[in-house]
């Protein structure tokens, strides 16, 4: 990635965290009287109630008697009487608070501050089982505690050989400390020690092609009404669940390349702590021509319509235009740019493999991304629109369905990747079976899928380089791995396979610190049971996910 984007990155991941504490309690709540005094009265003693006590009392009746004496003596007798009666009420009361706190804050489980006078909570502790219950309710919460993981058979996403009987060592702010021989390293004060038991320890993984705010639909109907239906709160309420799916099933970084400006905010509320989910890149929306597949107005009828999509939403016509459209998507926070450079299959009207931006846009589209030190990947099934794409210097082919030679050797020559989604293929064209699309994606899904699954072997074959991408939201998020399983069945190995999940996905990103388990990369890995290298399809159930050093799933 170029510098200001990593940079960019790395200061919004050390972003700090609004504070998640509960409004004040009732004033009948003993915890509440507790949390008051606390802040009334100083902290004396950690371990003890006693100097607590008598301090505050002592202070009161040496004002009380002494401190006071010489302007007590020009007050009449019967109001130094009352003044004195006050007084002692305020130490009655004070030394009640007192008992109600220590007695009130004691349970059964032991706390960092237990025993202390007052202990206030240091961070909110919930329930829940969607996993919001663990996120960080302060900024210093995101500094955890350090994490070993001991006895890991290490696949550390460089290709090498496995290696066994190995311990790796996170630290606070998350990033990989050190990577020995299980027992050599010396257990930091405080981690916290996870023994996997010899299982396979891996990378997060990393998914190149995502639509974390889209879901499948059960009929092509059902789409349409929810395309007209919805509004940005909802979708960023379905990506908000579609992300804690995402990480759950192991992956820690995805690229989401086409949305709606909610991308934004579910990759900012990930970055701040508020939700739990996968590290995101965003495109914001797709850059195309009016009509073509990235025109979600196609064949809806314009009197249904509030108005015609325009740059904004990434519509745009001719080199001016779409140099317009690539400054708001980046004005508007995205990391890297889309384009459609053809037709789609789930889109209406548009012929699949035919050519929609021309040369001359798709120049001036990298042009303007290059200029603002961004990506750009190309939504692309036909081979012209490959062809197109590649020469105008885009990064990746998203799909890539039908390749010759020629523009293979051309995508090897230039470093161009391949991310092939084809287990995307698969599910449209049994969706197309099943009777669930339009008759138009119909028809496209079953031409198509089979000269995927071509296009991809014909590419791996010929050395290009492969990203994973599932283009999960076409089936449900959390079936990433998926990908993964349908490569391999190509004749992808396990070995390349897990790559493409990686250091491989990583390089595309263009983030260096992610991808593998080395020192001084994040903390980001999953544990498996079983091998990877032999089943491809054990990464579908991860037993540990852990993400910057923080745990997310255990199962162990």
């Amino acid at each position: 990635m170029s510098e200001p984007v990593a940079d960019r990155q790395a200061s919004l991941n050390a972003g700090s965290t609004a504070s998640l504490r509960p409004a004040t309690a009732p004033r009948d709540d003993p915890e509440d009287a507790c949390t008051w005094f606390g802040r009334t009265w100083p902290r004396l003693s950690a371990g003890t109630t006693t100097p607590s006590v008598l301090v505050p009392v002592l202070v009161l009746v040496l004002r009380l008697f002494f401190g006071h004496r010489q302007d007590m003596r020009v007050v009449p007798r019967h109001l130094q009487r009352l003044v004195r009666s006050v007084a002692l009420c305020q130490v009655v009361l004070a030394v009640l608070a007192i008992g109600a706190c220590t007695t009130g804050a004691k349970s059964e489980s032991s706390s960092p501050n237990e025993g202390a006078v007052c202990p206030v909570p240091d961070q909110l502790v919930g329930t829940g089982e969607t996993g919001v219950s663990d996120l960080p309710a302060t900024m210093d919460d995101l500094h955890q505690a350090q994490l070993l993981i001991r006895g890991a058979r290490l696949i550390d996403g460089s290709g090498g050989d496995p290696v066994v009987g190995v311990d790796l060592l996170i630290d606070a702010r998350g990033t990989i400390a050190a990577i020995e021989a299980s027992g050599t390293i010396d257990i930091p004060a405080g981690a916290e020690v996870i023994d996997v038991g010899g299982r396979s320890v891996l990378p997060g993984l990393i998914d190149a092609h995502t639509h974390l705010l889209s879901e499948p639909a059960g009929s092509y109907p059902e789409l349409v009404v929810r395309t007209r239906h919805e509004g940005e709160a909802d979708r960023a309420l379905r990506g908000a669940a579609n992300a804690w799916a995402t990480l759950r099933a192991g992956f820690t970084t995805v690229r989401n390349v086409g949305g709606t400006l909610a991308d934004r905010a579910l990759r900012d509320a990930i970055i701040g702590g508020r939700l739990p989910g996968p590290r995101m890149l965003i495109a914001n929306f797709a850059i195309g021509i009016t009509g073509g597949h990235c025109d979600l107005s196609n064949s809806i009828n314009p009197e249904k319509l509030s108005h015609d999509p325009d740059f904004r939403e990434g519509i745009a016509d001719g080199p001016d235009g779409v140099r317009r459209a690539v400054r708001y998507q980046i004005k508007q926070g995205a990391d890297l740019i889309k384009v459609c450079a053809t037709g789609g299959v789930l889109s209406q009207g548009d012929g699949v493999g035919a050519p929609q931006l021309t040369p001359e846009e798709l120049r001036a589209i990298v042009d303007e991304a290059n200029r603002a030190e961004r990506k750009v990947a190309a939504h692309a099934h036909g081979n012209q629109g490959i062809r197109d794409a590649v020469e105008a210097g885009v990064h990746s082919i998203e799909h890539g369905s039908v390749l010759d030679r020629p523009t293979v050797a051309q995508m090897r020559r230039r470093g161009v990747f391949l991310v092939p989604t084809t287990y995307v293929g698969r599910v449209v064209e049994e969706a197309a079976n099943r009777g669930l699309l339009s008759p138009d994606s119909a028809e496209k899904a079953k031409a198509i899928a089979p000269k995927m699954r071509e296009s991809f072997q014909l590419a791996y074959k010929s050395g290009v380089k492969i990203a994973n991408g599932s283009d999960a939201g076409v089936f449900p998020h959390g079936d990433n791995a998926r990908e993964l399983a349908e490569m391999v069945a190509l004749g992808m190995t396990p070995k390349d396979a897990i790559l493409a999940a990686t250091s491989r996905a990583a390089e595309l990103l263009g983030l260096a610190d992610i991808g593998q388990l080395a020192v001084g990369f994040r903390g980001d890995l999953i544990v498996v049971d079983g091998d990877p290298l032999q089943d491809i399809s054990v990464l579908e159930a991860p037993m540990l996910v852990v993400k910057d050093g923080r745990v997310y799933v255990r199962e162990l």
